[in-house]
């Protein structure tokens, strides 16, 4: 059964590779039809609003941390017109090897135990 998964996945890279090469063909014949004087413009624009970008993103990463640590210090979501800054307490987490551990002198304990689903994600390597 793991060799049909190793092909499948092999096969979804396969066509994952062919979409990124559609996409670069696609790309291409657009580029041969704009003129190489509409290309430097284009370049041209591209770096004016490079670093007008660059400082607004900027002032956007400040702000946001900014923001966050004042969130974090009331300890409540706050609202605004346009977006909503959620609080979420803080996760906790168990060491599970040395509570299977303790579990295995105390079972009563595994009743409070729960597992969520089995899920996978897709990484490229």
């Amino acid at each position: 059964m793991p060799t049909d998964i190793s092909q499948k996945i092999d096969q979804l890279a396969n066509f994952q590779a062919q979409r990124d090469v559609l996409e670069l063909e696609k790309q291409s014949l657009i580029d041969q039809l704009i003129p190489p004087e509409i290309k430097a413009r284009i370049e041209e624009i591209e770096a004016e609003f490079s670093g007008k970008r660059e400082v607004v993103d900027k002032k956007i990463t400040e702000l946001e941390s900014e923001i966050k640590e004042e969130v974090i210090r009331n300890g409540a979501t706050v609202k605004g017109t346009f977006l909503r800054v959620v609080y979420h307490t803080g996760r906790i987490t168990w060491d599970t090897k040395r509570l299977d551990g303790y579990a295995r002198s105390r079972p009563e304990i595994l009743e409070f135990r729960k597992q969520g689903e089995p899920f996978v994600s897709i990484q490229k390597v």
